[in-house]
């Protein structure tokens, strides 16, 4: 297994690239690489940690829980936010396809170097006819704020608003990816690569759990991130190639935020995102607080279903208020 050493802030991290090729993703983390990983979160010496993970992230040790009858998604796992600790955690390592979950990488990328109040022609390269894909109905040459993509990105989950702000910020898909690759490693998701902004299904596209809890957890500093995941709705008024306004109201896709689903007694639903492929099965990311303010971070990938999807992440939330 290959290391290699990046500095960021003065700070060492020794982390372990797996990006490799993954035709058939399946288990591919052993048991000796997930003990070597959490080993390396672990370690005292800061030669043989990444600071941060030591500081102020959640951390799998071996008290956490790994084993529940009722998870039978593929990888789950609840983090604690304040007091850094992982409740619990089934394959947290393990590779596999986030689908849209992708999107808050994206978001992510858009908040930290792009401009809200940017205003974004859309191009033909926003165009989406894979099959089944989900869209927020923008066209070629309609002008809207980066602020709007965002909300088409997250709400009704636009594959084509992802296509469009990376385009717009990096001149295709394949350069924003490395954008989103690079602050990959800068969060330390070292079992994480992606190779478009929406998710689209691509055997090359993958993260794990714990990974997308660091990815979400470095979202949410942002309060417009927290503003748009907590959004039911949003109307976008703006103008098509022709000059002719346009307004589309997009919706929320996560049941809890929709009130489909209800949450656990005790808690209260933040935002966050869904994701459907064949291949990724169904997954979410979500953001809940109890009443006394405390903040998680749950994580649910390749449940069977929609509703299978839904009881899963309500199986582990309990696990916040048992």
């Amino acid at each position: 297994m290959n290391k290699k050493v990046f500095v960021k802030t003065g700070c060492i991290f020794f982390c372990s690239l797996f990006l490799t090729g993954c035709a058939g993703l399946g288990k591919l983390e052993s048991p000796y690489v997930f003990s070597e990983r959490t080993a390396l979160y672990q370690s005292g010496t800061a030669a043989g940690k990444a600071e941060p993970f030591a500081n102020d992230l959640c951390v799998v040790s071996e008290d956490t829980p790994f084993s529940d009858g009722k998870v039978t998604a593929e990888a789950a796992a609840v983090f604690d936010i304040k007091d850094k600790e992982v409740l619990f955690a089934k394959n947290p390592f393990e590779r596999l396809y986030p689908a849209s979950v992708t999107k808050v990488m994206t978001a992510l990328v858009a908040l930290e170097y792009g401009d809200l109040t940017d205003e974004v022609t859309v191009t033909k390269d926003a165009v989406i006819t894979e099959a089944g894909a989900t869209l927020c109905g923008i066209k070629p040459g309609d002008k809207l704020t980066m602020e709007q993509l965002l909300y088409g990105l997250m709400l009704p989950s636009g594959n084509d608003a992802g296509a469009a702000i990376a385009v717009h910020m990096a001149g295709s898909e394949e350069a924003f990816s490395k954008m989103m690759n690079e602050e990959a490693l800068k969060l330390g998701a070292t079992g994480t690569q992606f190779v478009n902004p929406h998710g689209l299904h691509n055997q090359n596209h993958y993260t794990t759990a714990y990974d997308l809890y660091l990815i979400f957890n470095k979202a949410m500093e942002y309060s417009k991130f927290r503003e748009i995941i907590a959004a039911k709705e949003f109307t976008a008024s703006y103008k098509n190639e022709a000059g002719s306004p346009v307004s589309s109201t997009w919706k929320a896709t996560n049941w809890y935020m929709t009130g489909e689903q209800p949450m656990p007694s005790g808690l209260t639903a933040s935002g966050g995102k869904t994701g459907t492929t064949q291949a990724a099965g169904n997954c979410l990311i979500m953001g809940s607080s109890d009443s006394s303010g405390r903040e998680y971070i749950s994580v649910v990938l390749k449940a069977a279903g929609r509703p299978g999807l839904y009881e899963n992440m309500s199986n582990i939330l309990n696990k916040i208020v048992e």
